[in-house]
């Protein structure tokens, strides 16, 4: 991940009405009845936009394009969800062929819409066996009810990054690995001025800070968002009340939240070189496989390093899990070059040495077995943290909804909600936002 990619995380919300009108447009239909052996140009779309990852993405056109002489790709980057889906919906020659998204909870959309089209056709006649080239669980947030829409193109896990520094002047030998020896390090670790302002905090929960968004915590209770007729039942999962009250206790041991809340406004941007962890007022932070590329560059003044999350201390055999995310591709229903276009996708997402040396490129944790388990992936133990936690078992991704991501932002609201104590009755909100997401999700098939 990057910044580019964080960016558009951040506008996924406002891309969902976007997303539903495209639900309805009913796009127009392509053909995949091309010759992938006769000349052709094609058209990707993608999300990256900074100068190592744009070059990273046309090193790998390149590659492609020198197996298939036939085939030229014409690459726009920095292209956004909203601006991806107006076009599929408008059609005409000026829409991609291939398409890719930063968005992985939106997948429900772009299968249900039927603006992407289905690749379960495209992997069995060219023999590719999806179970056995992709992790389940990043397979499952590339489907959505039985249509395979989409495929994995490079992940992002999120574990803790750790100050050594701090950790030995504070005499905690290794980083915690279940909540109540993160509560505790967390107020070991938390230094205060003369005045009793904060110097460093130990842990912040705060859901506004950087990439806490209360679903990557929540990861590490293994939630249970919806039954199996797609209702939401949070308020059922005894792991969302856990959650809520374990945020909490990690907030009161440190000071409050009006506190904690008014030091994190002190926190410099979060891709700067003012980054809070960065500038050592975060002793443990959440974050992706991207942030140790960025703390190596940046020269970091202190020794740190990487871990799993902590779990909840009655699931401490699944420590190792952690929240998975990352980029998906897929062809435009309306290319009339879907055969052609295939041969991109299968190139991007399924061809080894290409995976490999794509995740090298931009730091991403790579998304097929073969190439997880490659040795000529980056040996840095710091990063070989997120390799072992993309393949855990345990490691869990936002399942997706025909409403791509408002039940998160659903989710969002209401935690910023509870964080600040404006929840008297836990139980009675979380049925609240239940229904709300019912709601939600039904309107969205109206």
């Amino acid at each position: 991940m990057s910044f580019s990619r964080l960016c558009l995380r951040m506008s996924a919300a406002l891309a969902g009405a976007g997303l539903f009108l495209a639900g309805c447009a009913h796009p127009s239909v392509g053909s995949d009845r091309d010759d992938p052996t006769e000349p052709v140009t094609l058209t990707f779309w993608h999300g990256w936009s900074t100068p190592g990852e744009t070059k990273a993405v046309q090193d790998s056109i390149a590659r492609f394009e020198r197996l298939h002489r036939n085939i030229t790709v014409k690459v726009v980057p920095n292209v956004t969800d909203e601006t991806m889906n107006q076009a599929l919906r408008a059609g005409g020659d000026d829409a991609p062929d291939v398409v890719s998204s930063f968005t992985t909870n939106n997948v429900g959309q772009y299968c249900s819409s039927g603006m992407w089209a289905d690749l379960d056709p495209f992997l069995e006649k060219t023999g590719v066996d999806k179970a056995q080239v992709f992790p389940k669980t990043l397979l499952d947030y590339t489907r959505y009810r039985g249509e395979q829409c989409a495929l994995p193109l490079l992940a992002d896990s999120y574990g803790l990054y750790y100050n050594k520094d701090a950790f030995r002047r504070a005499g905690i030998s290794r980083p915690p690995h279940t909540m109540s020896e993160l509560k505790r390090d967390a107020v070991k670790l938390t230094r205060r001025a003369a005045d009793g302002s904060y110097r460093q905090v130990g842990f912040m929960p705060d859901f506004r800070l950087y990439q806490n968004s209360p679903d990557r915590m929540f990861a590490q209770w293994g939630p249970t968002y919806f039954d199996a007729r797609g209702k939401a039942r949070l308020a059922e999962d005894p792991a969302s009340r856990e959650f809520f009250a374990t945020t909490r206790a990690l907030i009161d041991a440190q000071g409050g939240y009006g506190p904690l809340e008014r030091f994190r406004t002190t926190f410099g941007d979060e891709m700067s070189s003012q980054n809070a962890f960065l500038t050592q007022k975060l002793a443990m932070h959440m974050d992706g496989e991207w942030r140790g590329l960025m703390l190596r560059q940046s020269k970091a003044g202190f020794a740190w390093g990487t871990a799993p999350m902590p779990v909840p201390d009655d699931q401490a055999d699944s420590y190792g899990r952690g929240y998975l995310t990352g980029t998906v591709v897929g062809i435009a229903h309306s290319s009339r070059h879907q055969n052609a276009a295939w041969e991109l996708v299968k190139f991007l997402t399924v061809n080894t040495d290409q995976v490999v040396r794509f995740a090298n490129d931009i730091h991403n944790v790579p998304s097929t077995k073969a190439a997880l388990a490659s040795p000529k992936l980056d040996p840095d133990p710091t990063f070989r943290t997120f390799l072992d936690i993309a393949q855990n078992p345990h490691s869990v991704a936002l399942p997706p909804s025909v409403n791509g991501g408002q039940y998160v932002t659903a989710l969002q609201d209401f935690s910023y909600d509870v964080e600040a104590g404006k929840v008297p009755d836990l139980a009675k909100g979380l049925r609240a936002l239940d229904a709300q997401i019912d709601a939600d999700n039904l309107q969205s098939q109206n």
